[in-house]
């Protein structure tokens, strides 16, 4: 769900000095200074996150709030996924799309706390264009408030999450895309505490007030010593989606992608009367899209990168929108947008120019890590 960022004018993080003292390596990303990695390096926060767990600062999600009387019926009219399918105290990965094009906007979490009031959390760089969109057709009654700045985000990731968190005082007892509010430990507001993540391991996203950040962090980072609690910055993050397949927005979604190209049906609300971009997608739905999101993984000693050519009988059948060395596999994985109607199906070898050399790849349906006997 995140995307990368060439600005010049970056927002720090809520918990920068904390980074700082960590000897962090922060890097532009979303508009933000964000921790790419720590000391440690991207292997050891990567393998920390899979055996045991890691804590993310990853502030430069968005906090949106639609408040008033028909908020609910509001952004279930506008977003893509149907909120019917929740109950109060549930959340929902969904998206925002172009209404003429069916496009992907941006990719995000709403979080449902009455018909009266949501949480939405999008990617850094798309939150203000999501603002926007949403303003622009509120109905009266509505309020859209950007809350940005006025919120913190952590995520705590891996088997001994849940430890972690319970050492702190806070609670962890409830079902996956699910959350529940409580006191900050240590601090002077509530936060939320949300069964979220995007590395597939069992884990928590924290949506603390800015000014109670600090306290939080440092609670969870002493009360994780015990656990091997490890700091992780954005390169482990990336690693860890990689290896579930998760899409990243500004690499595998984007204006130019559609959910039916990126394999993401169940995220739509089929049966709702409508949404934005609906009209375009049950079109191409109907018709079939021309290219799909595939999962590519290594056969040989390749490590697959954005932008890299994918072959198919000797013909360029697509290219790599994301691609990495997954620390748990030991070989390159990937995404790739691949043309439909060639034959390619799972199990079927291409190949990816890597530096102009051909490596095999082996077409596979992720995530490449199985993490459900732990998750």
């Amino acid at each position: 769900m995140d995307d990368a960022d060439d600005a010049t004018t970056l927002q720090p993080s809520p918990l920068h000095d904390r980074h700082v003292a960590l000897g962090a390596k922060v890097a532009a990303f979303g508009g933000w200074q964000m921790p790419l990695e720590y000391a440690t390096g991207v292997v050891a926060e990567h393998t920390a996150v899979r055996e045991r767990v890691g804590l993310f600062d990853v502030s430069h999600l968005g906090t949106v709030q639609v408040t008033g009387p028909g908020a609910a019926a509001y952004v279930n009219a506008t977003l893509s996924n149907d909120l019917g399918r929740i109950a109060p105290g549930q959340a929902q990965y969904t998206l925002c799309c172009d209404p003429e094009t069916g496009g992907v906007v941006d990719d995000l979490i709403v979080y449902l706390h009455s018909d009266e009031r949501l949480l939405l959390m999008p990617n850094a760089a798309n939150a203000a264009e999501v603002v926007r969109r949403l303003v622009a057709e509120a109905p009266d009654g509505v309020r859209v408030d950007d809350e940005h700045a006025d919120y913190a985000v952590l995520a705590v990731q891996g088997p001994s999450s849940a430890a972690v968190l319970e050492a702190v005082g806070l609670p962890t007892g409830h079902d996956y895309m699910s959350f529940v509010e409580a006191p900050v430990p240590g601090g002077d507001g509530d936060l939320v505490v949300c069964r979220t993540g995007y590395t597939g391991e069992h884990g928590y996203e924290l949506v603390v007030p800015a000014a109670d950040a600090g306290a939080l962090w440092d609670a969870l980072v002493a009360a994780g010593e015990p656990h091997g609690l490890t700091p992780a910055g954005l390169g482990a993050r990336d690693t860890l989606r990689t290896e579930m397949g998760y899409p990243l927005h500004g690499q595998d979604l984007s204006l130019a992608t559609t959910p039916v190209q990126a394999r993401m049906r169940w995220a739509i609300g089929w049966d709702k009367p409508r949404f934005w971009g609906d009209a375009v997608l049950r079109a191409e739905r109907e018709a079939g899209a021309s290219r799909s999101l595939r999962g590519l993984r290594a056969v040989g000693r390749g490590i697959p990168r954005p932008g890299m050519a994918v072959s198919f009988d000797g013909e360029v059948v697509g290219e790599l929108t994301s691609g990495t060395f997954s620390p748990t596999l030991k070989v390159g994985v990937g995404l790739a947008y691949l043309a439909t109607g060639r034959g390619i199906e799972d199990g079927a070898v291409v190949e990816v120019d890597v530096r102009g050399r051909p490596q095999p790849f082996e077409v596979v349906r992720p995530p490449f890590v199985d993490t459900s006997v732990r998750s």
